[in-house]
């Protein structure tokens, strides 16, 4: 067995966060707690944090992290924290709120920087930049308010495109989305979107192939997988409850089949254009839809993806021959060295 380094790089597991996608980040922190109970060299400690940002360890305790790099318990003492893992989904781990605290304690974490998680947390100005960049998604109308007017426009969508979806721009990739087929449905999914997001998406409803891309920095080189495929049951879309319940019935296929070399070689150019173009570190999982027209577009960038059981980035890692726990612990030495 194995013995202790005698100075651990000291890591803070940060997991939670009190939004709806609060249960869903304590699973991803179970399976990044796995991958470095055995690395001799890296001390990881879990605090939980709630919607008020209290931060609670296993016993209950509770903590805060200090500007002088510590996590101080309420008796007044304190440890180190050398790098954290901010392992949460939705606000305030990808929105960037919990990076740009770190930024400021100056203290290297896990995953990507303050304004890339922002771009990419909001579906809207995702899409702004991924024109910007020359990569295509998918046509939508952006909604401001749920008055007449904007909500004439959701309305003029739905009878050109005959099916949307209604989605929140700033909430996490499955939550607060509607799908609407019919104007009677149109109001109650504007009232659910705007009560949970000041702007509203209203996109085109496309039958598509649902895609998926890991990239990360693997030793140095950014590493983006070929693309899996998430099937969701015909009667329903891919909803939170879809993605991350137990009893999910969607099928994933960590490769996709039927892929032209032009298909592959065009999502592998897209993901890298916006991996280096959105300026994210460390990782992300990049969506992408494709159409029954052979029509590929990118859909939406996960900077913190899930890492459950049947999460797809942990999966296309390995399937890459890539080791979590070796990539993980090799990153949190890096930073910490830099």
């Amino acid at each position: 067995m194995s013995q202790r380094s005698p100075n651990p790089i000291q890591t803070l597991l940060i997991c939670g966060g009190g939004s709806s996608e609060h249960d869903v980040s304590l699973r991803t922190a179970d399976f990044i707690e796995r991958q470095l109970q055995d690395v001799d060299d890296i001390a990881l400690t879990r605090v939980v944090m709630d919607a008020n940002g209290r931060l609670t360890d296993s016993k209950g305790g509770v903590h805060f992290l200090s500007q002088q790099r510590q996590l101080v318990a309420e008796d007044g003492s304190a440890r180190d924290v050398h790098y954290v893992i901010p392992a949460i989904h939705g606000y305030p781990g990808e929105t960037g709120d919990l990076q740009s605290q770190l930024e400021l304690f100056g203290i290297p974490y896990f995953g990507c920087g303050p304004e890339a998680s922002k771009t990419c947390f909001n579906k809207i100005t995702t899409k702004l930049w991924l024109t910007a960049l020359g990569i295509d998604n998918t046509p939508y109308q952006f909604l401001c308010s749920n008055n007449g007017g904007e909500a004439g426009k959701a309305t003029m969508a739905l009878q050109q495109w005959g099916a949307v979806f209604v989605k929140a721009s700033n909430q996490g990739s499955s939550v607060g989305c509607f799908k609407v087929t019919e104007e009677e449905q149109m109001e109650e999914a504007l009232e659910q979107a705007f009560a949970l997001s000041p702007y509203v998406l209203v996109e085109k409803c496309l039958k598509v192939r649902e895609l998926e891309v890991a990239a990360y920095t693997y030793e140095g080189e950014l590493v983006i997988t070929p693309p899996g495929e998430v099937c969701a049951p015909e009667d329903t879309f891919y909803s939170y409850e879809e993605k991350y319940a137990e009893g999910s019935r969607a099928r994933t296929f960590v490769e996709a089949e039927g892929l032209s070399e032009a298909q592959l070689g065009w999502i592998h150019e897209a993901s890298k254009r916006a991996f280096i173009g959105l300026q994210l570190k460390d990782l992300s999982r990049i969506d992408f839809f494709l159409t029954d027209e052979g029509d590929i577009y990118l859909n939406e960038v996960n900077t913190f993806p899930g890492m459950t059981p049947i999460s797809m980035f942990p999966k296309m890692l390995a399937n890459a021959g890539h080791d979590f726990s070796r990539y993980l612990s090799s990153l949190i030495r890096e930073a910490v060295a830099g």
